[in-house]
C-alpha cells in the first residue's frame, strides 16, 4: 500500500534554469535599448526626414507647403548650382588636416614622450579652447587678423606682406581658423595612440643602429596609424561642414557648402538645402570608407 501511494504521488520537478546564453543575450539588448532609443529618434528620424525633404517639389514654399513628388533632379540641380563651394569645402577640409597633422604629430609627439611630469598641464591646454564657445574662438582670430593688428603688423615689417597686404577675408585666414578650431581634435587621438607604444621597440632602433628618422619611419609612425586615421577623421569631417570660419574670416569668395545649406535652409528652400546636405554626408561617407580601407586599419585608436 505504501508503496502504491508512493508511485501515485508526482515528483516535485525543478524547473531547468535558462541558458547561460540567452540571459547575457537579454542583458546585451537591455544595455543597448537606450542608446537604440536616442539613435532612432536623433538621428534614423531626422536623417529619413532630411531625405525626404530634399525630394519635395522645389516650388513649394512655406507658406503654401511642400508636396513628395520625389524629384531626385533636386540633386542634380544642387550640384550644378553649387559645384564651386562644394569642391571649395573639400580643399579647404583637406588644407585643413594636413595642416592639423603636421601640426599636431609633434606636438602630441612631445606629450606622449618628451614632457615628463609636464605631460598632465600640456594635455590641459590642448583642451582648454573647448571650454570657451567654438563662436568666440573664431571671432578671436577675427581680431588678431584683422589690417590693424599685430600679425599683420608683423608680417609687413618682415616683408612677407606688401604694405597694403591683408590676412582677413582671405582664404589663408579661414584655414588658419579652422586649424586652430579643429587641431584639437588631431592631437588627442595621436597622443593616445603614441602613448600605447612600447619604448623598448624604439630602443631597439637605436641598438640596431638606425637612425633616429629611420626609426621614426619605421617604428613610430606605423604604431601610431591608428591615431593618425583617427585624427585624419575627426578632423576632415567636422571641417567639411563647416561655415563659421568662412563667415567670420572669408568672403563670399570664401564661402562654403556649409554657407549656402544655412542660407538656403533660412530663405525656405528646403529641397535644394537638403539635397546639398544629403549630398555632403553622401561624399564624406565614401571618402571616409575609402580611406579607411586604404590606410588598412579598423582599429581607429
Amino acid at each position: 500500500m505504501s508503496a502504491l501511494g508512493h508511485l501515485s504521488t508526482p515528483a516535485t520537478v525543478e524547473p531547468a534554469p535558462p541558458p547561460e546564453g540567452s540571459e547575457r543575450r537579454r542583458t546585451a539588448y537591455l544595455l543597448l535599448l537606450p542608446g537604440g532609443l536616442w539613435l532612432i529618434l536623433f538621428f534614423v528620424v531626422p536623417l529619413v526626414s532630411l531625405i525626404a525633404a530634399s525630394l519635395y517639389d522645389p516650388n513649394g514654399s512655406i507658406e503654401s507647403g511642400f508636396s513628395m513628388t520625389w524629384s531626385f533632379h533636386n540633386y542634380v540641380d544642387a550640384l550644378a548650382d553649387y559645384a564651386r563651394p562644394f569642391g571649395r569645402s573639400l580643399w579647404y577640409s583637406l588644407l585643413t588636416t594636413a595642416f592639423c597633422l603636421l601640426l599636431g604629430f609633434p606636438l602630441a609627439y612631445a606629450i606622449a614622450f618628451k614632457a615628463g611630469r609636464w605631460k598632465n598641464l600640456m594635455l590641459a591646454l590642448v583642451i582648454a579652447p573647448f571650454f570657451t564657445s567654438f563662436l568666440i574662438r573664431t571671432l578671436s582670430w577675427k581680431l588678431l587678423l584683422s589690417d590693424n593688428g599685430f600679425v599683420v603688423d608683423a608680417l609687413k615689417a618682415v616683408h612677407i606682406l606688401g604694405s597694403d597686404g591683408r590676412l582677413l577675408a582671405t582664404t589663408a585666414a579661414v584655414v588658419t581658423g579652422l586649424t586652430y578650431n579643429f587641431l584639437p581634435f588631431m592631437v588627442l587621438p595621436l597622443y593616445a595612440s603614441l602613448e600605447k607604444i612600447d619604448h623598448r621597440l624604439i630602443e631597439a632602433g637605436g641598438d640596431l643602429y638606425a637612425s633616429a628618422f629611420t626609426t621614426f619611419r619605421t617604428v613610430t609612425f606605423p604604431l601610431a596609424m591608428p591615431g593618425v586615421v583617427a585624427g585624419t577623421l575627426l578632423t576632415f569631417i567636422p571641417a567639411a561642414g563647416d561655415y563659421i570660419n568662412a563667415q567670420l574670416l572669408g568672403t563670399p569668395k570664401q564661402r562654403m557648402i556649409g554657407n549656402d545649406i544655412q542660407r538656403l535652409f533660412a530663405a525656405g528652400a528646403y529641397p535644394t538645402a537638403a539635397a546639398l546636405s544629403v549630398t555632403l554626408m553622401a561624399a564624406i561617407t565614401v571618402l571616409v570608407l575609402f580611406y579607411v580601407r586604404r590606410a588598412g586599419t579598423e582599429d581607429l585608436v
